[in-house]
Parts: C-alpha cells; structure tokens; sequence
C-alpha cells in the first residue's frame, strides 16, 4: 500500500519504516497480531472481547479495510476500519507490538485508516479502548478524538471508553 517516510518528525523521535498492505482479517499475520492484542488486554484487564465477535467480512473492501504494517518481512502492527452505517466509520483491533512502540506506527496506521473511512463516505469515525491504555488513549487524543458516550450496549464505563473525530476531509500523514 504505502510506506512511511524515514527521519525524524518534529520532535526529534526517528520512526521505523513500515511497509504497509491491505490483508483479510483471517491472514495468519493478522491472526497473529490480533492474538497478540487480546493476550495482551487479557493481562491488563482480565478478560477481553472475542476476536472473532467481530465478523471479519466487516473489514473487506470496499466497506472496510484491515491493514498490516511490516518491517522488512516482520508483522509489528494492525488495524482495521469498518463502516457502521452510511456517514459512520469504527476502528477495530488497532495493536502494535511492543518492540515497534513509539516509533511513529500507530499514527501512521491510523491516518491511513482516516483516509479509508473519508472515502468511503464517512464524515464521523468512532472507537473504544480501554481506560488503562493511556498509549492508545494519548495517541487517539492528540490526534483530534473526544470521549463521547458509549455506542456498543452493554459496556462497562469502569473499563471501556468510546471515543469520536469528526472528518472534514483527507488526513495528511
């Protein structure tokens, strides 16, 4: 699909290079990575969603989108998008492997996923992460997300926050 421009940004940090490429939601790379993310909230919180209570049809083109980032031949990231209805777009199962953390990865793969969503139509893009994932929830802050209430029934708000960003148009990366 795309990669990421090497250097420093503007504060200094370097970024790794990832390749980034569209893939099924039932790719082995994506497998593994997804199985990463859940053992992982697993040890954070004790329990964690089923992977696969998220219909992997919901991320095929042209509705949705899972990308997976690599350096050199190695899966360090994921993230996928799908459009719950005709302006609205969610991110799903964004993860980045520990080692690949602070590098610039998670930004990227979500302007990415921005884009998509823009595309396709959407003018509204929601999330929920959990509340003990100050990275991701720094992260989905600095780039424009707003707590709002939760949109999936059933959430405990001690555990879950939803998040939104309104689209204007195209995200620069």
């Amino acid at each position: 699909m795309t990669s990421m421009p090497p250097g420093p940004d503007a504060r200094g940090a370097i970024h790794l290079t990832p390749s980034v490429t569209a893939a099924l939601y039932d790719h082995p790379d994506a497998r593994r990575l997804t199985r990463d993310l859940h053992t992982e909230q697993l040890a954070l919180y004790g329990f964690a969603d089923d992977l696969d209570t998220t219909p992997g049809a919901d991320f095929d083109p042209p509705r949705g989108l899972f990308l997976i980032a690599r350096v050199g031949e190695e899966p360090i990231g994921c993230g996928g998008i799908r459009l719950l209805d005709e302006h609205t777009a969610e991110i799903k199962r964004m993860y980045v492997a520990g080692q690949a953390r602070g590098h610039g990865i998670g930004r990227y793969l979500l302007a990415l996923l921005e884009r998509h969503a823009v595309s396709r139509g959407a003018t509204r893009i929601m999330l929920e992460t959990g509340r003990l994932n100050t990275a991701a929830l720094a992260l989905y802050r600095h780039t424009g997300y707003l707590p709002c209430p939760s949109y999936v029934p059933g959430r405990d708000q001690r555990v879950n926050r939803a998040m939104t960003k309104h689209l204007n148009g195209s995200p620069r990366i």
